[in-house]
């Protein structure tokens, strides 16, 4: 039973991987026309800088998650390299549960921005006005999810905790 619910996670993590690429391509390609527009023809667009800018959010916050079941995020590994298995289980612990308290708490608080914001209909005060409830929902999405895969990983940390490997397993671990 734990297999498809981790298959199905791998598959909206992959899902939100290519829409940040979809994301990040849209961005390229309105910031160069903007960029034309402004120094070519001086007629800069009213939106590019603002649709950009949550956007940037967007690929911060949704990429948190896939970064960290890639183990792509920057850390000092030098101590824990250099400890046993089962310490080393006991200090990912530590760390995924820190990790889901911080996630846990940032998805309360976006959510109640984006309660917020949606009850008093805020608005960027701009040409373009976007309603400020898009960008603040993606809070408690992309914090939401990075809070699933520390849990994932602390649940992982748990079991190597009580299940220590042994001989060649323990150099693959």
């Amino acid at each position: 039973m734990l297999k498809p619910a981790l298959r199905g996670w791998d598959g909206l993590l992959a899902v939100l991987r290519w829409t940040s690429m979809a994301v990040l391509a849209f961005m390229m390609l309105t910031i160069c026309y903007d960029a034309i527009m402004r120094y070519f023809f001086a007629a800069p667009t009213s939106w590019s800088l603002e649709i950009n800018s949550f956007l940037l959010v967007y690929l911060a916050v949704v990429g948190a998650a896939e970064a960290q079941r890639q183990d792509a995020h920057i850390r000092i590994t030098f101590f824990i390299d250099k400890l046993p298995g089962r310490a080393k289980a006991l200090v990912a612990l530590l760390t995924g549960l820190i990790g889901v308290s911080f996630c846990a708490i940032l998805v309360w608080r976006g959510g109640l921005m984006a309660m917020q914001a949606w009850e008093y209909g805020e608005r960027v005060s701009s040409a373009f006005g976007t309603p400020m409830v898009y960008p603040y929902a993606l809070l408690p999405i992309g914090f939401g999810a990075l809070a699933l895969q520390f849990l994932i990983e602390t649940c992982q940390a748990a079991y190597r905790l009580v299940h220590p490997a042994t001989g060649k397993e323990a150099s693959h671990a």
